[in-house]
């Protein structure tokens, strides 16, 4: 099989992305054997996604050490995402395996585990029960058929058929409009959870996110060991996002199970808002679901996928993800590379800078820390500089640059490797490993040589530099440097460019 793929600059050991915004594949089945996930990497993927919903701990480990691997041949930092499974509501079986349905008829849902038949299946979840009204309404096989409920008690749903034709085993179950008093972790999530943490992973998803206690159950569970990742998905999500926004550390606008409970009409300016909020908040956030979905068997996609894609980015997402077309799709390295162009084609159009600077004036500034953040980006803009460095010890310096999404590279000088996994996410952001050096003038200097290893700068590039002087964990100088004759050695030849709060 060709394996095209973003070429890596000859003789350098680097790939350098021709884009800001970041793509996240999911590994799977077709993306198990090392060629093909370095393929996958060289071809323009920031961020690989472990679906917990299918393989085993076993399954995630391999691939988890391939990346590994892979990261350190090209001494690149790259993110993992351990995605959790969540409560997947789902039915019993039938008798013959499924049924045919009609509408009008009648069809009960109870706590019998007994096969079902055209009159009735089971449903293993009293939770559901517990919280239907007569007049909810159930969407099962993600909307295919949709159930009415006419009667129901704390065992059983008397509902009458809406729509659909046919029913299977263990299709899922929706319940729009309805808080399910269950938690967004289930026991095998929370097994997952703990082999992820072990396993070393750098984002957790948390999958059906419904208030804000979910993010706190699972913050008490994960602490400082990973970010968490808030998966929007259900509509009661939306009633409580800005709160959710706020005790995660990153969002994933997760359209097809919102979609399923929602009309689809909705989802698009939903997904404006979902994004809107996260930026503001200065939290990395993800766009996915059946993005390049017709590659999981075509080689190339719909021009309406493309569309989409490009929507996603034109409205400021830090990140695109592909799922089933990377992790089961007959073309995955194909999928990644289409990702790859849209992206860049889409950053290379005058409209979008337009549309990205006009959404910037909307951001809140809160602090010195932030101002001087804001400032990097119009400062690089004015003098030219080829990239803004940050100096970070959590990331959140990192992230108030990416927040502004200005036009050239945020390169990360995180003190520890997890920050500098973490940081892959972002926007912008090309992320490096990098001890903070003691005295700024010697900050100065390791930023430029940095960016210089990293091919961001050669002699004579302007470099604009945000750090702290003398105040942990504060941004409070912004400097621009210019790269020396020497190449790696830093000369500050215009103090006057200075910005300092």
């Amino acid at each position: 099989m060709a394996i095209p793929r973003e070429t890596p600059e000859v003789g350098s050991g680097r790939i350098l992305r021709r884009r800001q915004t970041k793509i996240v594949a999911t590994l799977g089945p077709a993306s198990t054997d090392p060629e093909v996930i370095g393929a996958l990497f060289e071809s323009g993927v920031d961020v690989f996604r472990l679906n917990c919903s299918h393989g085993t701990h076993e399954d995630h480990r391999r691939r988890l050490a391939v990346l590994r691997d892979l990261e350190r041949r090209w001494d690149r930092p790259i993110a993992v995402l351990a995605d959790l499974q969540g409560p997947k509501l789902r039915l019993g079986t039938f008798v013959g395996g499924s049924i045919a349905l009609e509408a009008g008829r009648a069809f009960r849902l109870d706590l019998d585990p007994t096969p079902g038949d055209e009159t009735r299946v089971g449903l293993p979840h009293p939770e559901i029960f517990a919280a239907l009204v007569p007049g909810a309404e159930l969407l099962l096989d993600d909307g295919k058929v949709r159930l009415e409920v006419v009667a129901c008690g704390p065992d059983r749903a008397e509902t009458r058929v809406v729509s659909g034709t046919t029913l299977s085993d263990r299709k899922g179950v929706n319940v729009p409009g309805v808080v399910l008093p269950i938690s967004a972790l289930t026991d095998k999530d929370r097994a997952d959870l703990a082999f992820a943490l072990d396993a070393g992973v750098d984002w957790i998803g948390l999958s059906f996110v419904q208030r804000p206690q979910d993010v706190a159950e699972a913050r008490a569970l994960v602490g400082t060991r990973a970010a968490i990742l808030a998966k929007i998905e259900k509509p009661q999500a939306i009633d409580h996002l800005e709160a959710i926004v706020a005790l995660s550390d990153g969002i994933m606008v997760a359209r097809g199970d919102l979609g399923v409970e929602m009309p689809p009409e909705d989802v698009p300016t939903l997904q404006k808002r979902i994004v809107r909020e996260a930026r503001r908040a200065g939290k990395p956030v993800i766009v996915a679901t059946q993005m390049l979905e017709s590659m999981i068997s075509a080689p190339t996609p719909t021009r309406a996928e493309a569309s989409d894609v490009a929507t996603a980015i034109f409205d400021g997402t830090d990140a695109v993800m592909l799922s089933a077309e990377t992790a089961a799709g007959a073309h995955p390295i194909e999928a990644v590379t289409m990702m790859n162009r849209i992206a860049e084609r889409v950053e290379r159009d005058p409209i979008y800078r337009q549309m990205i600077d006009a959404q910037r004036a909307t951001q809140a500034q809160t602090s010195a820390s932030d101002a001087i953040t804001t400032a990097a980006g119009r400062v690089a803009r004015a003098v030219g500089a080829v990239a803004i460095a940050t100096y970070t010890t959590s990331g959140s310096t990192t992230l108030r640059a990416a927040r502004e999404r200005p036009e050239v590279p945020i390169l990360c000088l995180a003190r520890s490797a997890a920050v500098s996994r973490r940081m892959m996410l972002a926007y912008g952001v090309r992320s490096v490993f990098a001890p903070v050096p003691d005295g700024f003038r010697a900050k100065i200097a390791g930023a430029v040589d940095v960016a210089v290893r990293e091919g961001l700068a050669v002699a004579g590039d302007a470099l604009v530099v945000t750090a702290g002087d003398g105040v942990t964990g504060s941004t409070n100088v912004l400097r621009v440097a210019v790269v020396g004759e020497e190449g790696t050695s830093v000369a500050v030849r215009d103090e006057r460019r200075s910005v300092q709060a």
